[in-house]
């Protein structure tokens, strides 16, 4: 092949491994540094970005999402202060260039796969044992770093900044484990698990373990059924979008939250109190949603948002959004269903419902490192699903 047709493919597996080599680094010290270090990548490969048909549905819905709430912008209470705060310009940006960084997994060469492959694994063994050296040691490594850049922070929020690499760790362990076999495999299960599990406890971090448990049984049901395991995570993905105030109301009513509310730390009741207020005003305006960002301006029922996703794109976008929603997640856990059992697609549907746990207790959906997080977690996942895969099942794949 003339040299001319490789570069591009070079080029676009060093800007993904660069991509690789930061991650240990932002995962550790700052996550806030993915947003711009995914544009970046998406930036620099934006030359390489290929639409396949079968994206078409789901890309359709991501501009669906977008022009609306854009749109919603103008009836939304809340009022920017400054251009940092535009949220639909800034989401116009982050869909295209998070878009180009996960569709150069797709231009990467075949013959440099198996190199960006061990990479993932490196840095996601790294990432764990970061963590681990933090969780016993209360965070000195953070905050000796700290120290050296001639800043001061609280303990309490060196850990919390520490503890933000769990999620990113836990959204890149099952594509790591994927990228690698045999007894390999084995090592770097054990070692990204206690790398999950020790620093959650240590830390007091709920989430890792919820969404670490929800992956592993995502997984098996891909793996026991590899073409209707996905396809019912499509089918309740998207029910769960569609459906989100409904269940929520239905739970309330029933008197549910004050149940379990005795056996929840301070965290989760805020939450729940979040959720009763989001339920509250998503069935006060339900079709048009209150505008993008609505729900900062509702405290102090409500603290810059609800913490779950399906909840604050109701809330905000009303009827049009929880449709997209529910069409961009069908989309993605459909497109996973294969005819033998593949670690990589089991792999790839564990990382798409952690990051679905997290978007349902912990974080708000526009937030762009979230939003890069989750195209990050994405490159990864086709990385390995790109890979040879490995049939389970003893047959010809």
């Amino acid at each position: 092949m003339p040299a001319a047709q490789t570069s591009p493919g070079r080029w676009t597996a060093g800007v993904i491994a660069g991509l690789l080599v930061l991650t240990p680094l932002l995962g550790w010290a700052g996550s806030l540094g993915f947003a711009p270090a995914v544009a970046l990548a998406g930036l620099l490969t934006a030359l390489s970005v290929r639409i396949r048909t079968e994206d078409r549905a789901l890309l359709l819905a991501l501009f669906t999402a977008l022009v609306w709430a854009c749109a919603s912008a103008f009836w939304s209470p809340w009022r920017p202060a400054d251009l940092d705060e535009q949220t639909g310009l800034k989401l116009v940006f982050m869909l295209a260039l998070y878009g180009c960084a996960v569709s150069a997994a797709r231009a990467v060469p075949e013959a440099r796969l198996p190199r960006l492959l061990s990479g993932l694994a490196t840095v996601a063994g790294v990432l764990a044992l970061l963590l681990l050296f933090e969780a016993l040691t209360s965070a000195a490594g953070y905050k000796v770093l700290l120290g050296l850049i001639g800043q001061a922070v609280r303990p309490d929020y060196a850990i919390k900044n520490v503890a933000q690499g769990l999620y990113v760790l836990t959204l890149l362990a099952p594509p790591a484990l994927a990228a690698v076999s045999g007894r390999t495999r084995w090592i770097l299960g054990l070692v990204l698990g206690a790398g999950i599990i020790g620093p959650a406890l240590v830390f007091g971090y709920d989430a890792p373990l919820l969404a670490l448990a929800c992956a592993i049984l995502a997984a098996g049901l891909v793996l026991g059924l590899p073409s209707l395991g996905p396809r019912l995570l499509a089918g309740l993905s998207a029910g769960g979008f569609l459906l989100a105030p409904v269940l929520a109301k239905g739970a309330f009513a029933l008197g549910l939250d004050e149940r379990i509310a005795p056996l929840l730390s301070e965290s989760w009741l805020q939450r729940l109190g979040y959720w009763g207020k989001a339920v509250d005003w998503i069935w006060a305006r339900p079709l048009p949603g209150w505008g993008l960002d609505a729900s900062r301006a509702f405290g102090p029922g409500i603290q810059l948002h609800p913490h779950n996703a399906p909840l604050q794109i109701w809330m905000e976008l009303g009827l049009i959004g929880a449709v997209a929603a529910a069409i961009v997640w069908a989309s993605i856990f459909s497109g996973l269903s294969r005819p033998v059992r593949t670690p990589a697609a089991a792999a790839a549907t564990a990382t798409a419902v952690a990051y679905l746990i997290f978007g349902a207790v912990s974080f708000g959906v526009w937030q762009e490192w979230w939003l890069a997080l989750g195209a990050l977690s994405a490159l990864a996942c086709i990385l390995v699903l790109r890979a040879r895969p490995i049939d389970l099942s003893g047959r010809s794949v």
